[in-house]
């Protein structure tokens, strides 16, 4: 095979992997879309069209339904939240115990490892400043011996 066909090829196998991509983004836009109309979409509220033109008791009484409105709203976000939440922690809990063997495993293994890198560092830096090392020893030796 020359150059030029690993060329082509290589640029005909890219060209079909950015189509297969596009087509896999699409279908996901087009099924969230599906899923997103399916649901009860909010009306945004104009609040100058709104309050325009009311007296004071009207204003107040409106503005107490638009507080009663978005509070429903947040309620009605957090029973989704805390539901979404209590879902991740069970697939979280059930992952931990599926996997536990493998986890414990692998952090006594991580810590053996580590355990052998200290020595080895250890042992590489005493003997790089036994010299020192040494100095200071005998130094704190002779002044315990002067007191």
């Amino acid at each position: 095979m020359n150059l030029e066909e690993l060329k082509k090829r290589r640029e005909e196998n890219f060209l079909r992997h950015k189509k297969k991509k596009r087509e896999y983004y699409l279908k996901k836009k087009l099924q969230l879309e599906s899923h997103e109309s399916g649901m009860e979409k909010r009306k945004t509220i104009d609040y100058d069209k709104e309050l325009n033109n009311l007296s004071f008791e009207d204003f107040a009484s409106k503005l107490k339904e638009i507080a009663k409105k978005q509070k429903s709203h947040i309620d009605d976000r957090k029973e989704i939240i805390v539901a979404k939440i209590k879902e991740y922690r069970k697939k979280k809990q059930a992952y931990y115990q599926e996997n536990k063997d493998k986890r414990l495993e692998y952090d006594k293994e991580y810590r053996e490892k580590k355990k052998q890198e200290l020595k080895e560092y250890r042992k590489e830096y005493y003997k790089k400043n036994k010299e020192k090392i040494l100095a200071k020893q005998k130094a704190k030796r002779e002044e315990l011996k002067l007191k």
